[in-house]
């Protein structure tokens, strides 16, 4: 995590990684965070995200950033860095 240049707020670059659950008694199935991780710059997001995306067991990944108001606690839409493999729509956050 990083400061902007605003005091108030805090930039979060993350990489999120998916993996794909099976549908319980023949429904489909979908996509499900895996895990989580949190870097203090836009590279390291991006770079964890490609990683991950080459491992046999991740479905996808995103990295994305978001902007955390320190004051109110209220956090931003993320901003896609980077959307590899199989993610779910951008509507879905």
């Amino acid at each position: 995590m990083s400061d902007d240049n605003d005091a108030s707020s805090k930039t979060h670059y993350i990489c999120q990684t998916y993996v794909v659950t099976k549908g319980a008694r023949g429904a489909q199935g979908g996509l499900k965070i895996d895990k989580q991780f949190q870097y203090s710059t836009e590279a390291e997001a991006r770079n964890r995200a490609e990683r991950a995306n080459d491992q046999d067991s991740c479905a996808g990944a995103d990295a994305y950033m978001i902007v955390e108001d320190s004051n109110s606690g209220e956090v931003s839409a993320p901003v896609f860095i980077l959307r590899l493999g199989n993610v779910p729509e951008s509507d879905d956050f």
